[in-house]
């Protein structure tokens, strides 16, 4: 197995854990901030979605014109990278999240798909904000495999609070 075709893998396998810890939580609990936690299911999508465009699009390939017509990216940005979970309540449709993170997950996957194996270890393409860990793209693609399963462990707490345990297929 390639690079490529593994960094393909294992990113599909974090997309879709994020799909399967998010896929049954009711829409109308994705803006519940529950005590303590200081997140909900929004702000987690919202920020998956910028931070695929960022880690696995924007810095591997710049920006995508088709991406940007289709997903607000300057608004989400304002929404769901440093900012508390409290700005994005009201501000999205969970639905429409739902199906702006597949669309971008879709995206991601086919740019590394693309990607030929001497790619990886070239330099990021330049962005005004510096990537906070890594050099080179397959520095990104991996960095964005583990900020995804980050997030499926605070999406995975979530779930439980707001809705139901993650049932592993064990009861």
């Amino acid at each position: 197995m390639s690079e490529t075709e593994l960094l393909v893998k294992q990113t599909e396998g974090a997309y879709a854990w994020v799909y399967k810890l998010v896929t049954d939580i009711p829409y109308e609990k994705w803006d519940f901030i529950p005590e303590g936690v200081e997140s909900n299911v929004s702000w987690q999508v919202g920020h998956l979605i910028i931070s695929y465009y960022y880690h696995s699009v924007m810095v591997i390939t710049g920006h995508q014109t088709d991406i940007l017509q289709q997903i607000p990216m300057k608004d989400y940005s304002q929404l769901f990278h440093n900012t508390l979970a409290q700005v994005c309540v009201g501000q999205t449709q969970p639905q429409l999240l739902k199906e702006q993170l597949n669309l971008m997950a879709q995206k991601s996957i086919n740019i590394i798909r693309s990607l030929p194996a001497e790619e990886l270890e070239k330099p990021l393409v330049t962005t005004p904000m510096p990537h906070p860990v890594a050099k080179t793209k397959f520095e990104a693609l991996d960095w964005n495999i583990k900020h995804t399963m980050w997030h499926c462990g605070q999406l995975a707490i979530l779930k439980r609070i707001v809705h139901e345990r993650y049932d592993f297929g064990l009861k």
